[in-house]
């Protein structure tokens, strides 16, 4: 019985350990930041004119690629519209890069029904044909991607979780001259 117990504490340990270093695999600040690919393909920009990199150039930029119908994009909604809100005067533009997983959410009108919906005010593209999901090699709805000031991605985050991080590096790269 004691071994039997000490082979399931042993189990569970591991376990742990290997939750633990899935989880630090998903998210966290690039060892070597890379150009932000720019946005391109973008069948239609909804709550904003078309934006550009360039554009943006000097801003802290969170990129978030979601479509409206994944419960996990859902759920990662209320952390990236506050962050939208709490930072946007000191200088995050929040992008939402929609790019669909089922063929009616290729629609802009339920697109922009789920704006509506989930009151999403920040700039968002519809990336239809994938090609900026393409870009940025991109495998995952929710995937954020933070842009420095200077245009590098130097933090990426896939699925749910680690908001505190996520807002802790936005908040680093929004004191950065």
């Amino acid at each position: 019985m004691f071994n039997r117990l000490r082979t399931l504490t042993a189990a569970a340990t591991l376990f742990t350990a290997l939750a633990a270093s899935a989880g630090a695999a998903h998210a966290g600040a690039l060892s070597h930041p890379a150009p932000a690919p720019e946005f391109t393909g973008i069948d239609k920009w909804l709550n904003s004119e078309p934006l550009t990199l360039q554009q943006l150039r000097g801003k802290v930029v969170l990129v978030d690629f979601w479509t409206y119908s994944c419960i996990n994009c859902v759920n990662t909604l209320p952390y990236v519209k506050t962050w939208n809100q709490k930072y946007k005067d000191q200088g995050l533009v929040v992008i939402g890069v929609h790019t669909p997983e089922y063929p009616f959410e290729r629609d802009t009108g339920n697109v922009k029904t789920a704006l509506k919906r989930f009151d999403i005010t920040y700039p968002v593209a519809q990336d239809n044909r994938y090609a900026t999901w393409r870009a940025y090699d991109n495998q995952y709805w929710p995937a954020f991607y933070l842009i420095d000031k200077h245009g590098q991605v130097v933090y990426t985050h896939f699925g749910e979780g680690d908001y505190a991080l996520t807002e802790a590096a936005i908040k680093q790269l929004l004191a950065q001259k």
